[in-house]
């Protein structure tokens, strides 16, 4: 059944029959096989919000049921949730430059060579995704030493290539915020409701990893997160309450300075702001989204989806990739169908 989360707006009878009507599919995709259990939620401006769960947060070795406390591993959503709004917090601050060199705070990356490509990246252009780094990279068959694997990052010629959607940008921006707080990334605030780990038997369950020889639930899926323990592009756990509390105050303005939401929405490409998706063809956030609407999804089968002009936020949380990523769960066209249908298609 629909929650309304206590404390907030009842959803109204409007807003109740689109979200059913945005839940069809999902329970589909679920009778289908496709995936084990989802949770979605909506959440206005105003602070009406309406939730609900269905299926299995984990099948094998044991079934559990999903429930809308269900912690869920967010994956990529690290990027938009933790990662961009330290960058842009740094930012106004005046602690970094967003047209600087990444080299600003990590002297040492390329440092045996000075004219190398890498030394010249930007903060700006790792947010929008707009530098030569390869999507992504095995870097935890390097080994299992976190510090050791830095350096890796740090000094590897990285293969250079047309500017695509990249973990590495990510990974490097990680890097900079933990040398310009000391700290490792898993010992920073996740944020009010997030955490990096989450109790296996409140948690949605991910894949058997192979490398792991394990289920895994509660902790970090990402592979090269795993090896890095903690990272800036994955890594991060949350609820859809935790997920629909940081969307509601970016509507709200309340979960960062006007400032860095405007950069948040602000056009670095045809397909990218700094730090999100942004409306395009073929997008995970449908065709009836406003063009003021930002989004970003996470491998393991979550995403989050922003229209200010509309003042409405959703979120589809899916185990999609439990008990493997080797099979088509059909989660790009399902994201497509929910976001049109919360939209009012």
């Amino acid at each position: 059944m629909s929650v309304a989360d206590s404390g907030q707006t009842p959803a109204g009878p409007d807003r109740l029959r689109r979200f059913d009507r945005a839940f069809h599919p999902i329970e589909a995709a679920m009778a289908d096989l496709r995936i084990p259990g989802a949770v979605l939620g909506i959440v206005e401006r105003s602070g009406g919000r309406v939730v609900r769960a269905t299926g299995s947060a984990q099948l094998v070795p044991k079934a559990r049921p999903m429930r809308v406390d269900t912690w869920f591993d967010l994956a990529s959503l690290t990027k938009v949730i933790f990662t961009t709004p330290r960058i842009l917090a740094l930012a106004e601050s005046g602690i970094i430059d967003l047209d600087a060199p990444l080299i600003a705070v990590l002297p040492d990356l390329r440092q045996y060579d000075d004219k190398a490509w890498e030394r010249k990246v930007t903060f700006r252009q790792c947010l929008g995704h707009q530098t030569p780094f390869p999507s992504v990279v095995p870097i935890y068959t390097y080994g299992r030493d976190p510090d050791l694997l830095r350096a890796f990052i740090l000094q590897r010629e990285w293969p250079a290539g047309d500017p695509v959607y990249s973990d590495i940008n990510f990974i490097l921006l990680g890097l900079a915020m933990e040398r310009l707080t000391g700290q490792t990334i898993r010992r920073m605030d996740p944020g009010p409701g997030f955490a990096f780990s989450a109790d296996p038997d409140t948690a949605a369950a991910t894949e058997n990893c192979t490398w792991r020889h394990r289920v895994l639930s509660g902790e970090v899926h990402d592979d090269n997160c795993a090896a890095l323990q903690g990272a800036g592009h994955a890594g991060l756990f949350g609820t859809v309450g935790s997920i629909l509390d940081f969307a509601q105050g970016l509507l709200e303005g309340t979960a960062a300075s006007e400032r860095a939401i405007a950069l948040m929405r602000q056009p670095l490409s045809t397909t990218r702001t700094h730090g999100w998706e942004r409306p395009h063809e073929g997008w995970s956030g449908g065709l009836l989204c406003s063009p003021g609407t930002i989004g970003h999804t996470g491998f393991t089968g979550t995403g989050l989806w922003i229209d200010f002009d509309r003042g409405r936020a959703w979120t589809l949380l899916t185990n999609g990739i439990h008990p493997t990523r080797h099979f088509d769960s059909g989660i790009a066209a399902l994201r497509q169908t929910v976001g049109d249908l919360v939209n009012g298609a």
